[in-house]
C-alpha cells in the first residue's frame, strides 16, 4: 500500500529531466557561441599580421586561407548556437509547457491526476487488507490466550489446595477460549477470502491507472529520443555540404601555393626586375631643398609614418601592399586586442589571451613587408655624427633647431603609445610639462610627473587653464 508514489513521482522527475535537458543544450549553445567567437578573433588577429608581415604571393594567399577558413567554421558553429535556442531548447520548452500543467495550490495537475487514481483503485482492497489485519491480530490473541488458560488448568490439578469450585471456573475459561479460537479463526479465514477474492480486481484498477502513467512516461521517453536526433542532426557538421566545401577550398588554396611564382614576382617587384628610378637632374626649388629640423631627418630615414589612427582596412584595399609607408602595428594589435572579450553576453569571465601570449603575437616578426629602408649611403666605414659641414667648425650638433621655449603644464586629450624609445606614452587626462614649442612636423618635447624626457604629438594635448 503507498507504493505507488514511484510512479507518482516519476511525473515530477519527467518535468525536471526537461529543465535539465533543457540547460544541457544550452550550455553547449553557449560553447559554441564562445567557440566562434574566438575563431573570428584569431582569424581578424592573424589576418592583420600576415597582411603586413613579411611574407608575400601565394604563400601568403595560402597562409591567409586558414584565416578565411576560421571565419567560415565561426558562422557555421554560430548557427549551430542559433539552431541550438532557437529549435531544440524551444521545442522542449514549449512540449513541456504542453505536457505539464501547475496548479494555483502547486505541484502538477498530472501528478495530482495519477495519485488520485491510484488511491481510488486501492482504497477497497486497501480497507480490506487493513480488516485481514485485524482479524489476523484477533486470531493470534485468542490462540494466546487459550494456551494460557490450558496452562493454568493443568497446573491446578496438581494443587489440592483449590475447591472444586475454582477448577470448574479454569475449565471453562478453557473452554470459551477454544471457541473464541475458533470464532476468531473463522473470522479471519473469512476477511483474508474476502481480500483474496477483491485482488484480482484490485490488480485491474492499479494497473490501469499505471498504464495512463506508462503511456505519458512513454510520449516523453519518445520526445527525448527524438529531440536529441535533432540535436544531433544539429551538431553533426561532417554531414554538412558547406563545411566539407571548406576544408576542400582550404586544400585547394594551400595547393596552389608555388614557390616559384613566389620567387617570380619578388625579382619582379623587389629585386633587379622592379622599375628603377635613375638619377637624373633636376631643378632647384625652394620646398625640396628647405632644411629639415633632426626630427623630421629621423622619420625620413626610418620611413615610418606615425598616427594614433588605425590604417589596416585602407591597406587592405590598397591594390600595392608593399608602399614605402609603414603602419604602426602595435597600435593595430592593441585595438583587436581591446575588444577581445569571448564571453561576452555571458555568465562566465574570463580570457583566453594572456598579456605574454599579446606580446609575443606583437613581435611575431622582425620586420614588415611594407617597411621602407633607407636610401642614405655613403662610402665612409662610419658616420660621424660629430662631424660639421661648416668650414668654420661654428656649428654645434648639440644645437637645438627650435628655441627652447617656456615650461607650460598641458592635459593629454587623447591616449598616445610611444613608438620609439625617445617619444612619450600617456592616457587622455594626464598632465605633462611641455618643455620645447611644436616643431615642422607637429612635435613637442616634454616631460611626465615620473621625470621621463620625450616628444609627443602636439595636437594629443591641450594647455590646462
Amino acid at each position: 500500500v503507498g507504493n505507488y508514489k514511484r510512479t507518482v513521482k516519476r511525473i515530477d522527475d519527467g518535468h525536471r529531466l526537461c529543465n535539465d535537458l533543457m540547460n544541457c543544450i544550452h550550455e553547449r549553445a553557449r560553447i559554441e557561441k564562445v567557440y566562434a567567437q574566438q575563431l573570428t578573433e584569431w582569424a581578424k588577429r592573424w589576418k592583420q599580421l600576415v597582411e603586413k608581415g613579411p611574407q608575400y604571393g601565394t604563400v601568403e594567399r595560402a597562409w591567409c586561407a586558414f584565416m578565411s577558413e576560421a571565419e567560415k567554421v565561426s558562422e557555421l558553429h554560430l548557427e549551430v548556437k542559433g539552431s541550438l535556442m532557437n529549435e531544440d531548447f524551444e521545442k522542449i520548452k514549449n512540449w513541456q509547457k504542453e505536457a505539464f500543467h501547475k496548479q494555483m495550490m502547486g505541484g502538477f495537475k498530472e501528478t495530482k491526476e495519477a495519485e488520485d487514481g491510484f488511491r481510488k483503485a486501492q482504497k477497497p482492497w486497501a480497507k480490506k487488507l487493513k480488516e485481514v489485519e485485524a482479524a489476523k491480530k484477533a486470531y493470534h490473541a485468542a490462540c494466546k490466550e487459550e494456551k494460557l488458560a490450558i496452562s493454568r488448568e493443568t497446573n491446578s490439578k496438581a494443587d489440592p489446595a483449590l475447591n472444586p469450585e475454582q477448577l470448574k471456573k479454569l475449565q471453562d475459561k478453557v473452554e470459551k477460549s477454544k471457541q473464541d479460537v475458533l470464532k476468531t479463526k473463522e473470522k479471519y479465514e473469512k476477511s483474508l477470502k474476502e481480500l483474496d477474492n477483491a485482488t484480482p480486481q484490485y490488480m485491474e484498477n492499479m494497473e490501469q491507472v499505471f498504464e495512463q502513467c506508462q503511456q505519458f512516461e512513454e510520449k516523453r521517453l519518445r520526445f527525448f529520443r527524438e529531440v536529441l536526433l535533432e540535436v544531433q542532426k544539429h551538431l553533426d557538421l561532417s554531414n554538412v555540404a558547406s563545411y566539407k566545401n571548406i576544408y576542400r577550398e582550404l586544400e585547394q588554396n594551400i595547393k596552389t601555393a608555388d614557390a616559384v611564382e613566389d620567387l617570380r614576382w619578388f625579382r619582379a617587384n623587389q629585386g633587379p626586375g622592379m622599375s628603377m628610378n635613375w638619377p637624373q637632374f633636376e631643378e632647384w626649388s625652394a620646398d625640396l631643398n628647405r632644411t629639415l629640423s633632426r626630427r623630421e631627418k629621423k622619420k625620413a630615414s626610418d620611413g615610418v609614418t606615425l598616427t594614433g589612427i588605425n590604417q589596416t582596412g585602407d591597406q587592405v584595399s590598397q591594390p600595392n601592399k608593399h608602399s614605402s609607408s609603414l603602419s604602426v602595428q602595435s597600435n593595430t594589435v592593441q585595438s583587436v586586442q581591446s575588444s577581445y572579450n569571448p564571453f561576452e553576453d555571458e555568465e562566465d569571465t574570463g580570457s583566453t589571451v594572456s598579456e605574454k601570449e599579446d606580446n609575443k603575437i606583437k613581435n611575431v616578426s622582425s620586420y614588415e613587408k611594407n617597411q621602407s629602408y633607407p636610401t642614405d649611403w655613403s662610402d665612409e666605414e662610419s658616420n660621424n655624427p660629430f662631424s660639421s659641414t661648416d668650414a668654420n667648425g661654428d656649428t654645434n650638433p648639440f644645437d637645438e633647431d627650435t628655441p627652447p621655449a617656456m615650461e607650460v603644464r598641458v592635459r593629454a586629450l587623447y591616449d598616445y603609445e610611444g613608438q620609439e624609445q625617445d617619444e612619450l606614452s600617456f592616457k587622455a587626462g594626464d598632465e605633462l610639462t611641455k618643455m620645447e614649442n611644436e616643431d615642422e612636423q607637429g612635435w613637442c618635447k616634454g616631460r611626465l610627473d615620473n621625470g621621463q624626457v620625450g616628444l609627443y604629438p602636439a595636437n594629443y594635448v591641450e594647455p590646462i587653464q
